[in-house]
């Protein structure tokens, strides 16, 4: 799987047939509405957030075009789909596909800390906050603090997030990922293990 940025809102992905048979999904497959195309569109999001920094939040345009004995080309565009199909930048191939979709919301949060330093600091500033709950990972080099569910009063809970967006950034990664291609660290209650073990 290949991604390059076309515009500020824009990301092309190459997506071989190689690529494709590794994740059983036949060609057929990228118009059907099915799990595993889903979870597929969802690899995608997280490797263009780790390889351009393009995050997604809220509807996208997505645009697939078969490519004769390579593979697929798929185009996602951030925003309102009415701006987002120019004629003139789709290439001149076969199977043209549009498809609109929405960004699964989830209950998951993930934030991650280049150094570990920082990482330390926001558990003791949330601390106060919440004191059960999330997992620890290390994950491309950053570490990982993930919550499943955050059980807090919309006052709090916002500022448990403005505390951890001071020290690190919140990250689109599944716990799935985390799990597969991480390293837990600490598997249960992190930030009371992180404060009990680091002053």
């Amino acid at each position: 799987m290949r991604v390059e940025r076309l515009t500020s809102d824009k990301v092309r992905f190459f997506l071989t047939f190689d690529d494709l048979h590794e994740r059983n999904i036949d060609k057929d497959d990228l118009w059907r509405d099915i799990p595993k195309i889903h979870d597929l569109f969802n690899e995608m999001m997280e490797h263009a957030y780790y390889e351009l920094g393009f995050e997604v939040n809220g509807p996208v345009a997505v645009e697939v075009f078969a490519l004769p004995s390579q593979g697929m080309v798929v185009i996602v565009t951030r925003g309102k789909h009415e701006q987002m199909i120019d004629d003139d930048e789709q290439p001149n191939i076969h199977d043209t596909f549009e498809l609109e979709v929405m960004m699964d919301e989830s209950e998951d949060l993930v934030y991650s800390f280049r150094d570990f330093e920082d990482l330390v600091q926001a558990a003791h500033r949330v601390h106060h906050l919440l004191v059960d709950g999330g997992k620890l990972y290390y994950y491309k080099n950053m570490y990982m603090l993930y919550f499943d569910s955050v059980d807090l009063e919309e006052k709090d809970f916002q500022l448990f997030i403005s505390l951890l967006e001071e020290y690190g950034e919140i990250t689109p990664v599944t716990e799935a990922v985390l799990s597969e291609y991480g390293n837990l660290i600490i598997a249960n209650n992190a930030v009371k293990e992180l404060i009990l073990h680091f002053q």
